[in-house]
């Protein structure tokens, strides 16, 4: 049994956040752990509250992981503020954990601020030099490559930029060229470039998008998969995860998360 952990806030209607991550583990065959940084207020419409822990139980909680179980691979998601980073950077140094999934989650997706202003520099300098692949999306690659985004030269622009900062490969989303017939995202691997391309579904139901993509990402290199095909995993999973949607709420309703395995048992 292969092992993931989700370093990340907890969603209390369950569309994004802890309760993605794990669903997506649970769904891709993986045994899922957590590590809470922040409870959420919020819902299909918004973020009605933050309510963040301090660095110190963040840091047991990582030590209760590393001292039993361990880890095959790892995510980050909503850090919420700079002492979080540091400690999380730490501790993960300390216990060598290698295949770290950066998702900087800074803003959501009602426009909240997830991520404080100060704790994007400690992101850049503390947290993406361990990572193995950094997952943002196109408001996230604007904020940590400092420029605007609006094309795909600029997403292989951003993509070195950010790859500057340490992680060995950078996934920049396109989920938000919302004109294009198609999602288009970037993987740059410090070489060269590779795009992974998707029918673009228009739904209001994409809450969780980001950390549903990301743990399966994770989810896929605790089982043993490279880089490749852990992303040509995840675009699938998330894919039908978004064309599948799930009407909950009165906002952004949530991915569902079981519809890739579903479809992989209906063509068995």
């Amino acid at each position: 049994m292969k092992k993931a952990l989700t370093i990340a806030g907890s969603d209390s209607g369950g569309g994004a956040g802890i309760q993605a991550d794990l669903k997506t583990f649970q769904e891709l065959e993986v045994y899922g752990m957590s590590v809470i940084t922040a409870v959420t207020a919020q819902n299909t419409r918004g973020v009605q509250g933050v309510f963040p822990l301090g660095p110190e139980a963040v840091s047991r909680q990582l030590a209760s992981i590393a001292e039993d179980m361990g880890t095959d691979a790892l995510k980050t998601g909503m850090l919420f503020d700079s002492g979080i980073i540091e400690v999380v950077a730490e501790k993960i140094k300390a216990y060598h954990w290698e295949k770290l999934v950066v998702d900087p989650v800074i803003i959501a997706k009602g426009g909240e601020t997830l991520l404080q202003k100060e704790a994007v520099k400690a992101l850049k300098s503390q947290l993406l030099p361990l990572a193995f692949i950094v997952t943002p999306n196109l408001p996230e690659a604007e904020k940590l490559a400092g420029m605007p985004i609006r094309n795909t030269d600029d997403m292989k622009e951003a993509a070195r930029i950010i790859a500057d900062c340490g992680p060995r490969y950078c996934l920049i989303k396109g989920g938000h060229h919302e004109s294009s017939p198609v999602s288009s995202d970037l993987l740059f691997d410090g070489a060269n470039f590779y795009e992974y391309t998707a029918k673009r579904y228009v739904t209001k139901n994409t809450h969780g998008t980001g950390c549903t993509f990301s743990s399966a990402i994770t989810a896929e290199l605790a089982k043993g998969a490279d880089i490749f095909a852990a992303v040509s995993t995840a675009k699938a999973f998330i894919t039908a995860a978004i064309e599948d949607g799930i009407q909950i709420g009165h906002g952004h309703g949530p991915t569902n998360h079981w519809a890739y395995q579903k479809r992989r048992m209906n063509n068995r």
